[in-house]
């Protein structure tokens, strides 16, 4: 009941296709072409069997989606959850598709997701989950076609199961089919913080454009996983203020500041940012409404709704996670001069760092982690200007300017391409 609940209520494939028709309106888009990009390229759905530790059998069901492939090979995450859904993964695979255009790496968009509750399965148990969901997707999965990656509930050991059973089936080692893999078999370096990294060089973009320095500005980061705690660590290191940090059990707020390292060791000890104790206990969403400078949501899609975006008191909010902001809630920040960086500018610095991690693996030729953060900033300082100069060009937020630039980019492939046969 509470699945159908939640898919009434917010749809993210609904919402991600409101986005594209948005945007495709001001681009004045032929309905020949929306025709083209509203819809995923493929949709494969998998069930397949796996043997529990207690000996029995367990079918579980997976997907691949494809969204588009004009611009490059396919790129997105695979995440595991009980909560995944069809529409969540065709969502994600079509905001990929945005994302590698906006920042304009050579790739298409695409998403994959497993329903199933990582948190009670044994290590061996994910293993073989992991490697008989990558032979079931190896039919439309390599370098060249579609390259998955780490997302929610999945991790680089996980990249590093579906390499290898890839590449026994190939009969050779195939280490650019996946990207986010350990250092020892061809990851990349600044790879797990990437995601941060970027979302910090795109906010430093947006506080100089409204004039605020960053330097004691008050941050509030809703979710404390790998993008949030990396954030955390960065823009405390660089001057902020950390005030909130929230996972999935609690929050905790400070107005003089947090210490992320010590409430990462907390976390890292009690399985939680709750009970830290130099803070005050809050609710899992309060992280949104603390009195703040910088709000990065780094957890799920659709917490920041109709409901409460009147009570989000940031100038700034990053998008770390995708999708966390809905259209209603986009229009009132938009109303009360909130600069919202979206999720396809805000957190691409993730998918681009998977590029370079994709390009080394091909030419077998590795970068260390200066030259990465480098190239990382050039692209993410290249493509906020892109979107800041349509927004201001056609007087939107920076979500319809990111998704206009980013369209625009993959309806010219297509057409350039045209229609086989």
């Amino acid at each position: 009941m509470h699945d159908e609940v939640k898919s009434a209520a917010l749809n993210p494939y609904h919402m991600a296709v409101q986005q594209f028709e948005l945007a495709a309106d001001k681009l004045n888009l032929s309905e020949d072409m929306r025709e083209i990009l509203r819809q995923p390229k493929r949709e494969l759905t998998v069930n397949f069997p796996v043997r529990l530790d207690n000996g029995r059998i367990k079918t579980f069901t997976g997907y691949r989606v494809q969204h588009n492939v004009n611009r490059g090979p396919a790129k997105g995450g695979i995440r595991y959850g009980p909560d995944v859904t069809l529409d969540e993964v065709k969502a994600l695979a079509m905001w990929m598709a945005w994302k590698t255009a906006v920042v304009g790496i050579p790739f298409g968009g695409a998403k994959g997701g497993v329903i199933c509750d990582p948190k009670k399965m044994s290590p061996a148990e994910l293993e073989r989950l992991t490697r008989r969901y990558a032979t079931e997707i190896s039919i439309i999965i390599g370098p060249r076609s579609d390259i998955p990656a780490p997302d929610v509930n999945t991790n680089s050991q996980v990249m590093a199961w579906i390499m290898d059973t890839y590449s026994m089936h190939e009969g050779f080692s195939s280490p650019a089919v996946v990207t986010g893999k350990p250092l020892s078999i061809g990851g990349s370096e600044g790879r797990n913080d990437a995601t941060a990294t970027g979302v910090l060089f795109v906010t430093r973009q947006a506080a100089k454009r409204i004039g605020m320095p960053l330097q004691g500005a008050r941050v509030s980061i809703q979710g404390f996983g790998n993008a949030g705690s990396i954030a955390a660590r960065l823009f405390h290191n660089e001057g902020c203020k950390i005030v909130a940090l929230s996972d999935t059990r609690g929050g905790i707020y400070n107005e003089s500041g947090l210490e992320p390292s010590s409430v990462l060791r907390h976390k890292q000890e009690q399985g939680s940012v709750v009970g830290y104790h130099r803070a005050q206990a809050i609710g899992v969403h309060d992280a949104l409404e603390v009195p703040c400078d910088i709000l990065i949501p780094a957890a799920t899609e659709g917490v920041i709704t109709a409901t409460n975006a009147d009570r989000v008191l940031a100038r700034i909010i990053a998008e770390a996670a995708n999708g966390p902001t809905t259209p209603e809630a986009d229009e009132i920040l938009f109303k009360k001069n909130v600069v919202v960086i979206p999720d396809i500018l805000a957190n691409a610095g993730g998918v681009t760092v998977s590029y370079f991690e994709w390009v080394q693996d091909i030419q077998s030729f590795f970068w260390n982690v200066e030259e990465i953060t480098q190239k990382l900033e050039v692209i993410m300082n290249r493509s906020f200007a892109a979107v800041a100069e349509k927004a201001d060009q056609y007087s939107c937020n920076m979500r319809l300017a990111a998704n206009m630039l980013a369209i625009s980019r993959v309806a010219e492939a297509t057409q350039v391409r045209g229609i086989y046969p």
